[in-house]
């Protein structure tokens, strides 16, 4: 069973910055992909960024390429998704989500990952 527990998140002033964390339990997580996708009120969940955890490679949405980084940490199982010079507009929740790694084609639908965190609010106020 893989359980994904997310933490961090929060209110914040634009151009501040929050760190989500997602701890990875279960079995065969270096297979994974992982990724953060995010919801706002009335909107459709859409994908943020992505890491393959065998090597590290990443992918980002242009809205938050240079201002978001994802990254792992192997020896603590967590995922971590740093955002920086935060806007209005990043106000969502935050997903944290794991599929077995096939394709990067495939990474950025939501349809492709089987397990999901609990969901984190990000609140950005102007």
């Amino acid at each position: 069973q893989v359980q994904l527990v997310e933490s961090g998140g929060g209110l914040v002033q634009a151009g501040g910055s929050l760190r989500l964390s997602c701890a990875v339990s279960g079995r065969s997580y270096s297979k994974f992909v992982m990724a953060w996708f995010r919801q706002a009120p009335g909107k459709e969940r859409e994908f943020v960024a992505f890491i393959i955890w065998s090597g590290g490679r990443t992918n980002y949405a242009d809205s938050v390429k240079g201002r978001f980084t994802i990254s792992r940490d192997s020896a603590k199982n967590t995922v971590n998704l740093q955002m920086n010079s935060l806007k209005p507009e990043d106000t969502a929740v935050y997903y944290c989500a794991a599929a077995y790694y096939s394709s990067t084609r495939t990474a950025e639908r939501s349809e492709t990952y089987n397990y999901w965190g609990q969901g984190n609010q990000v609140t950005v106020s102007s």
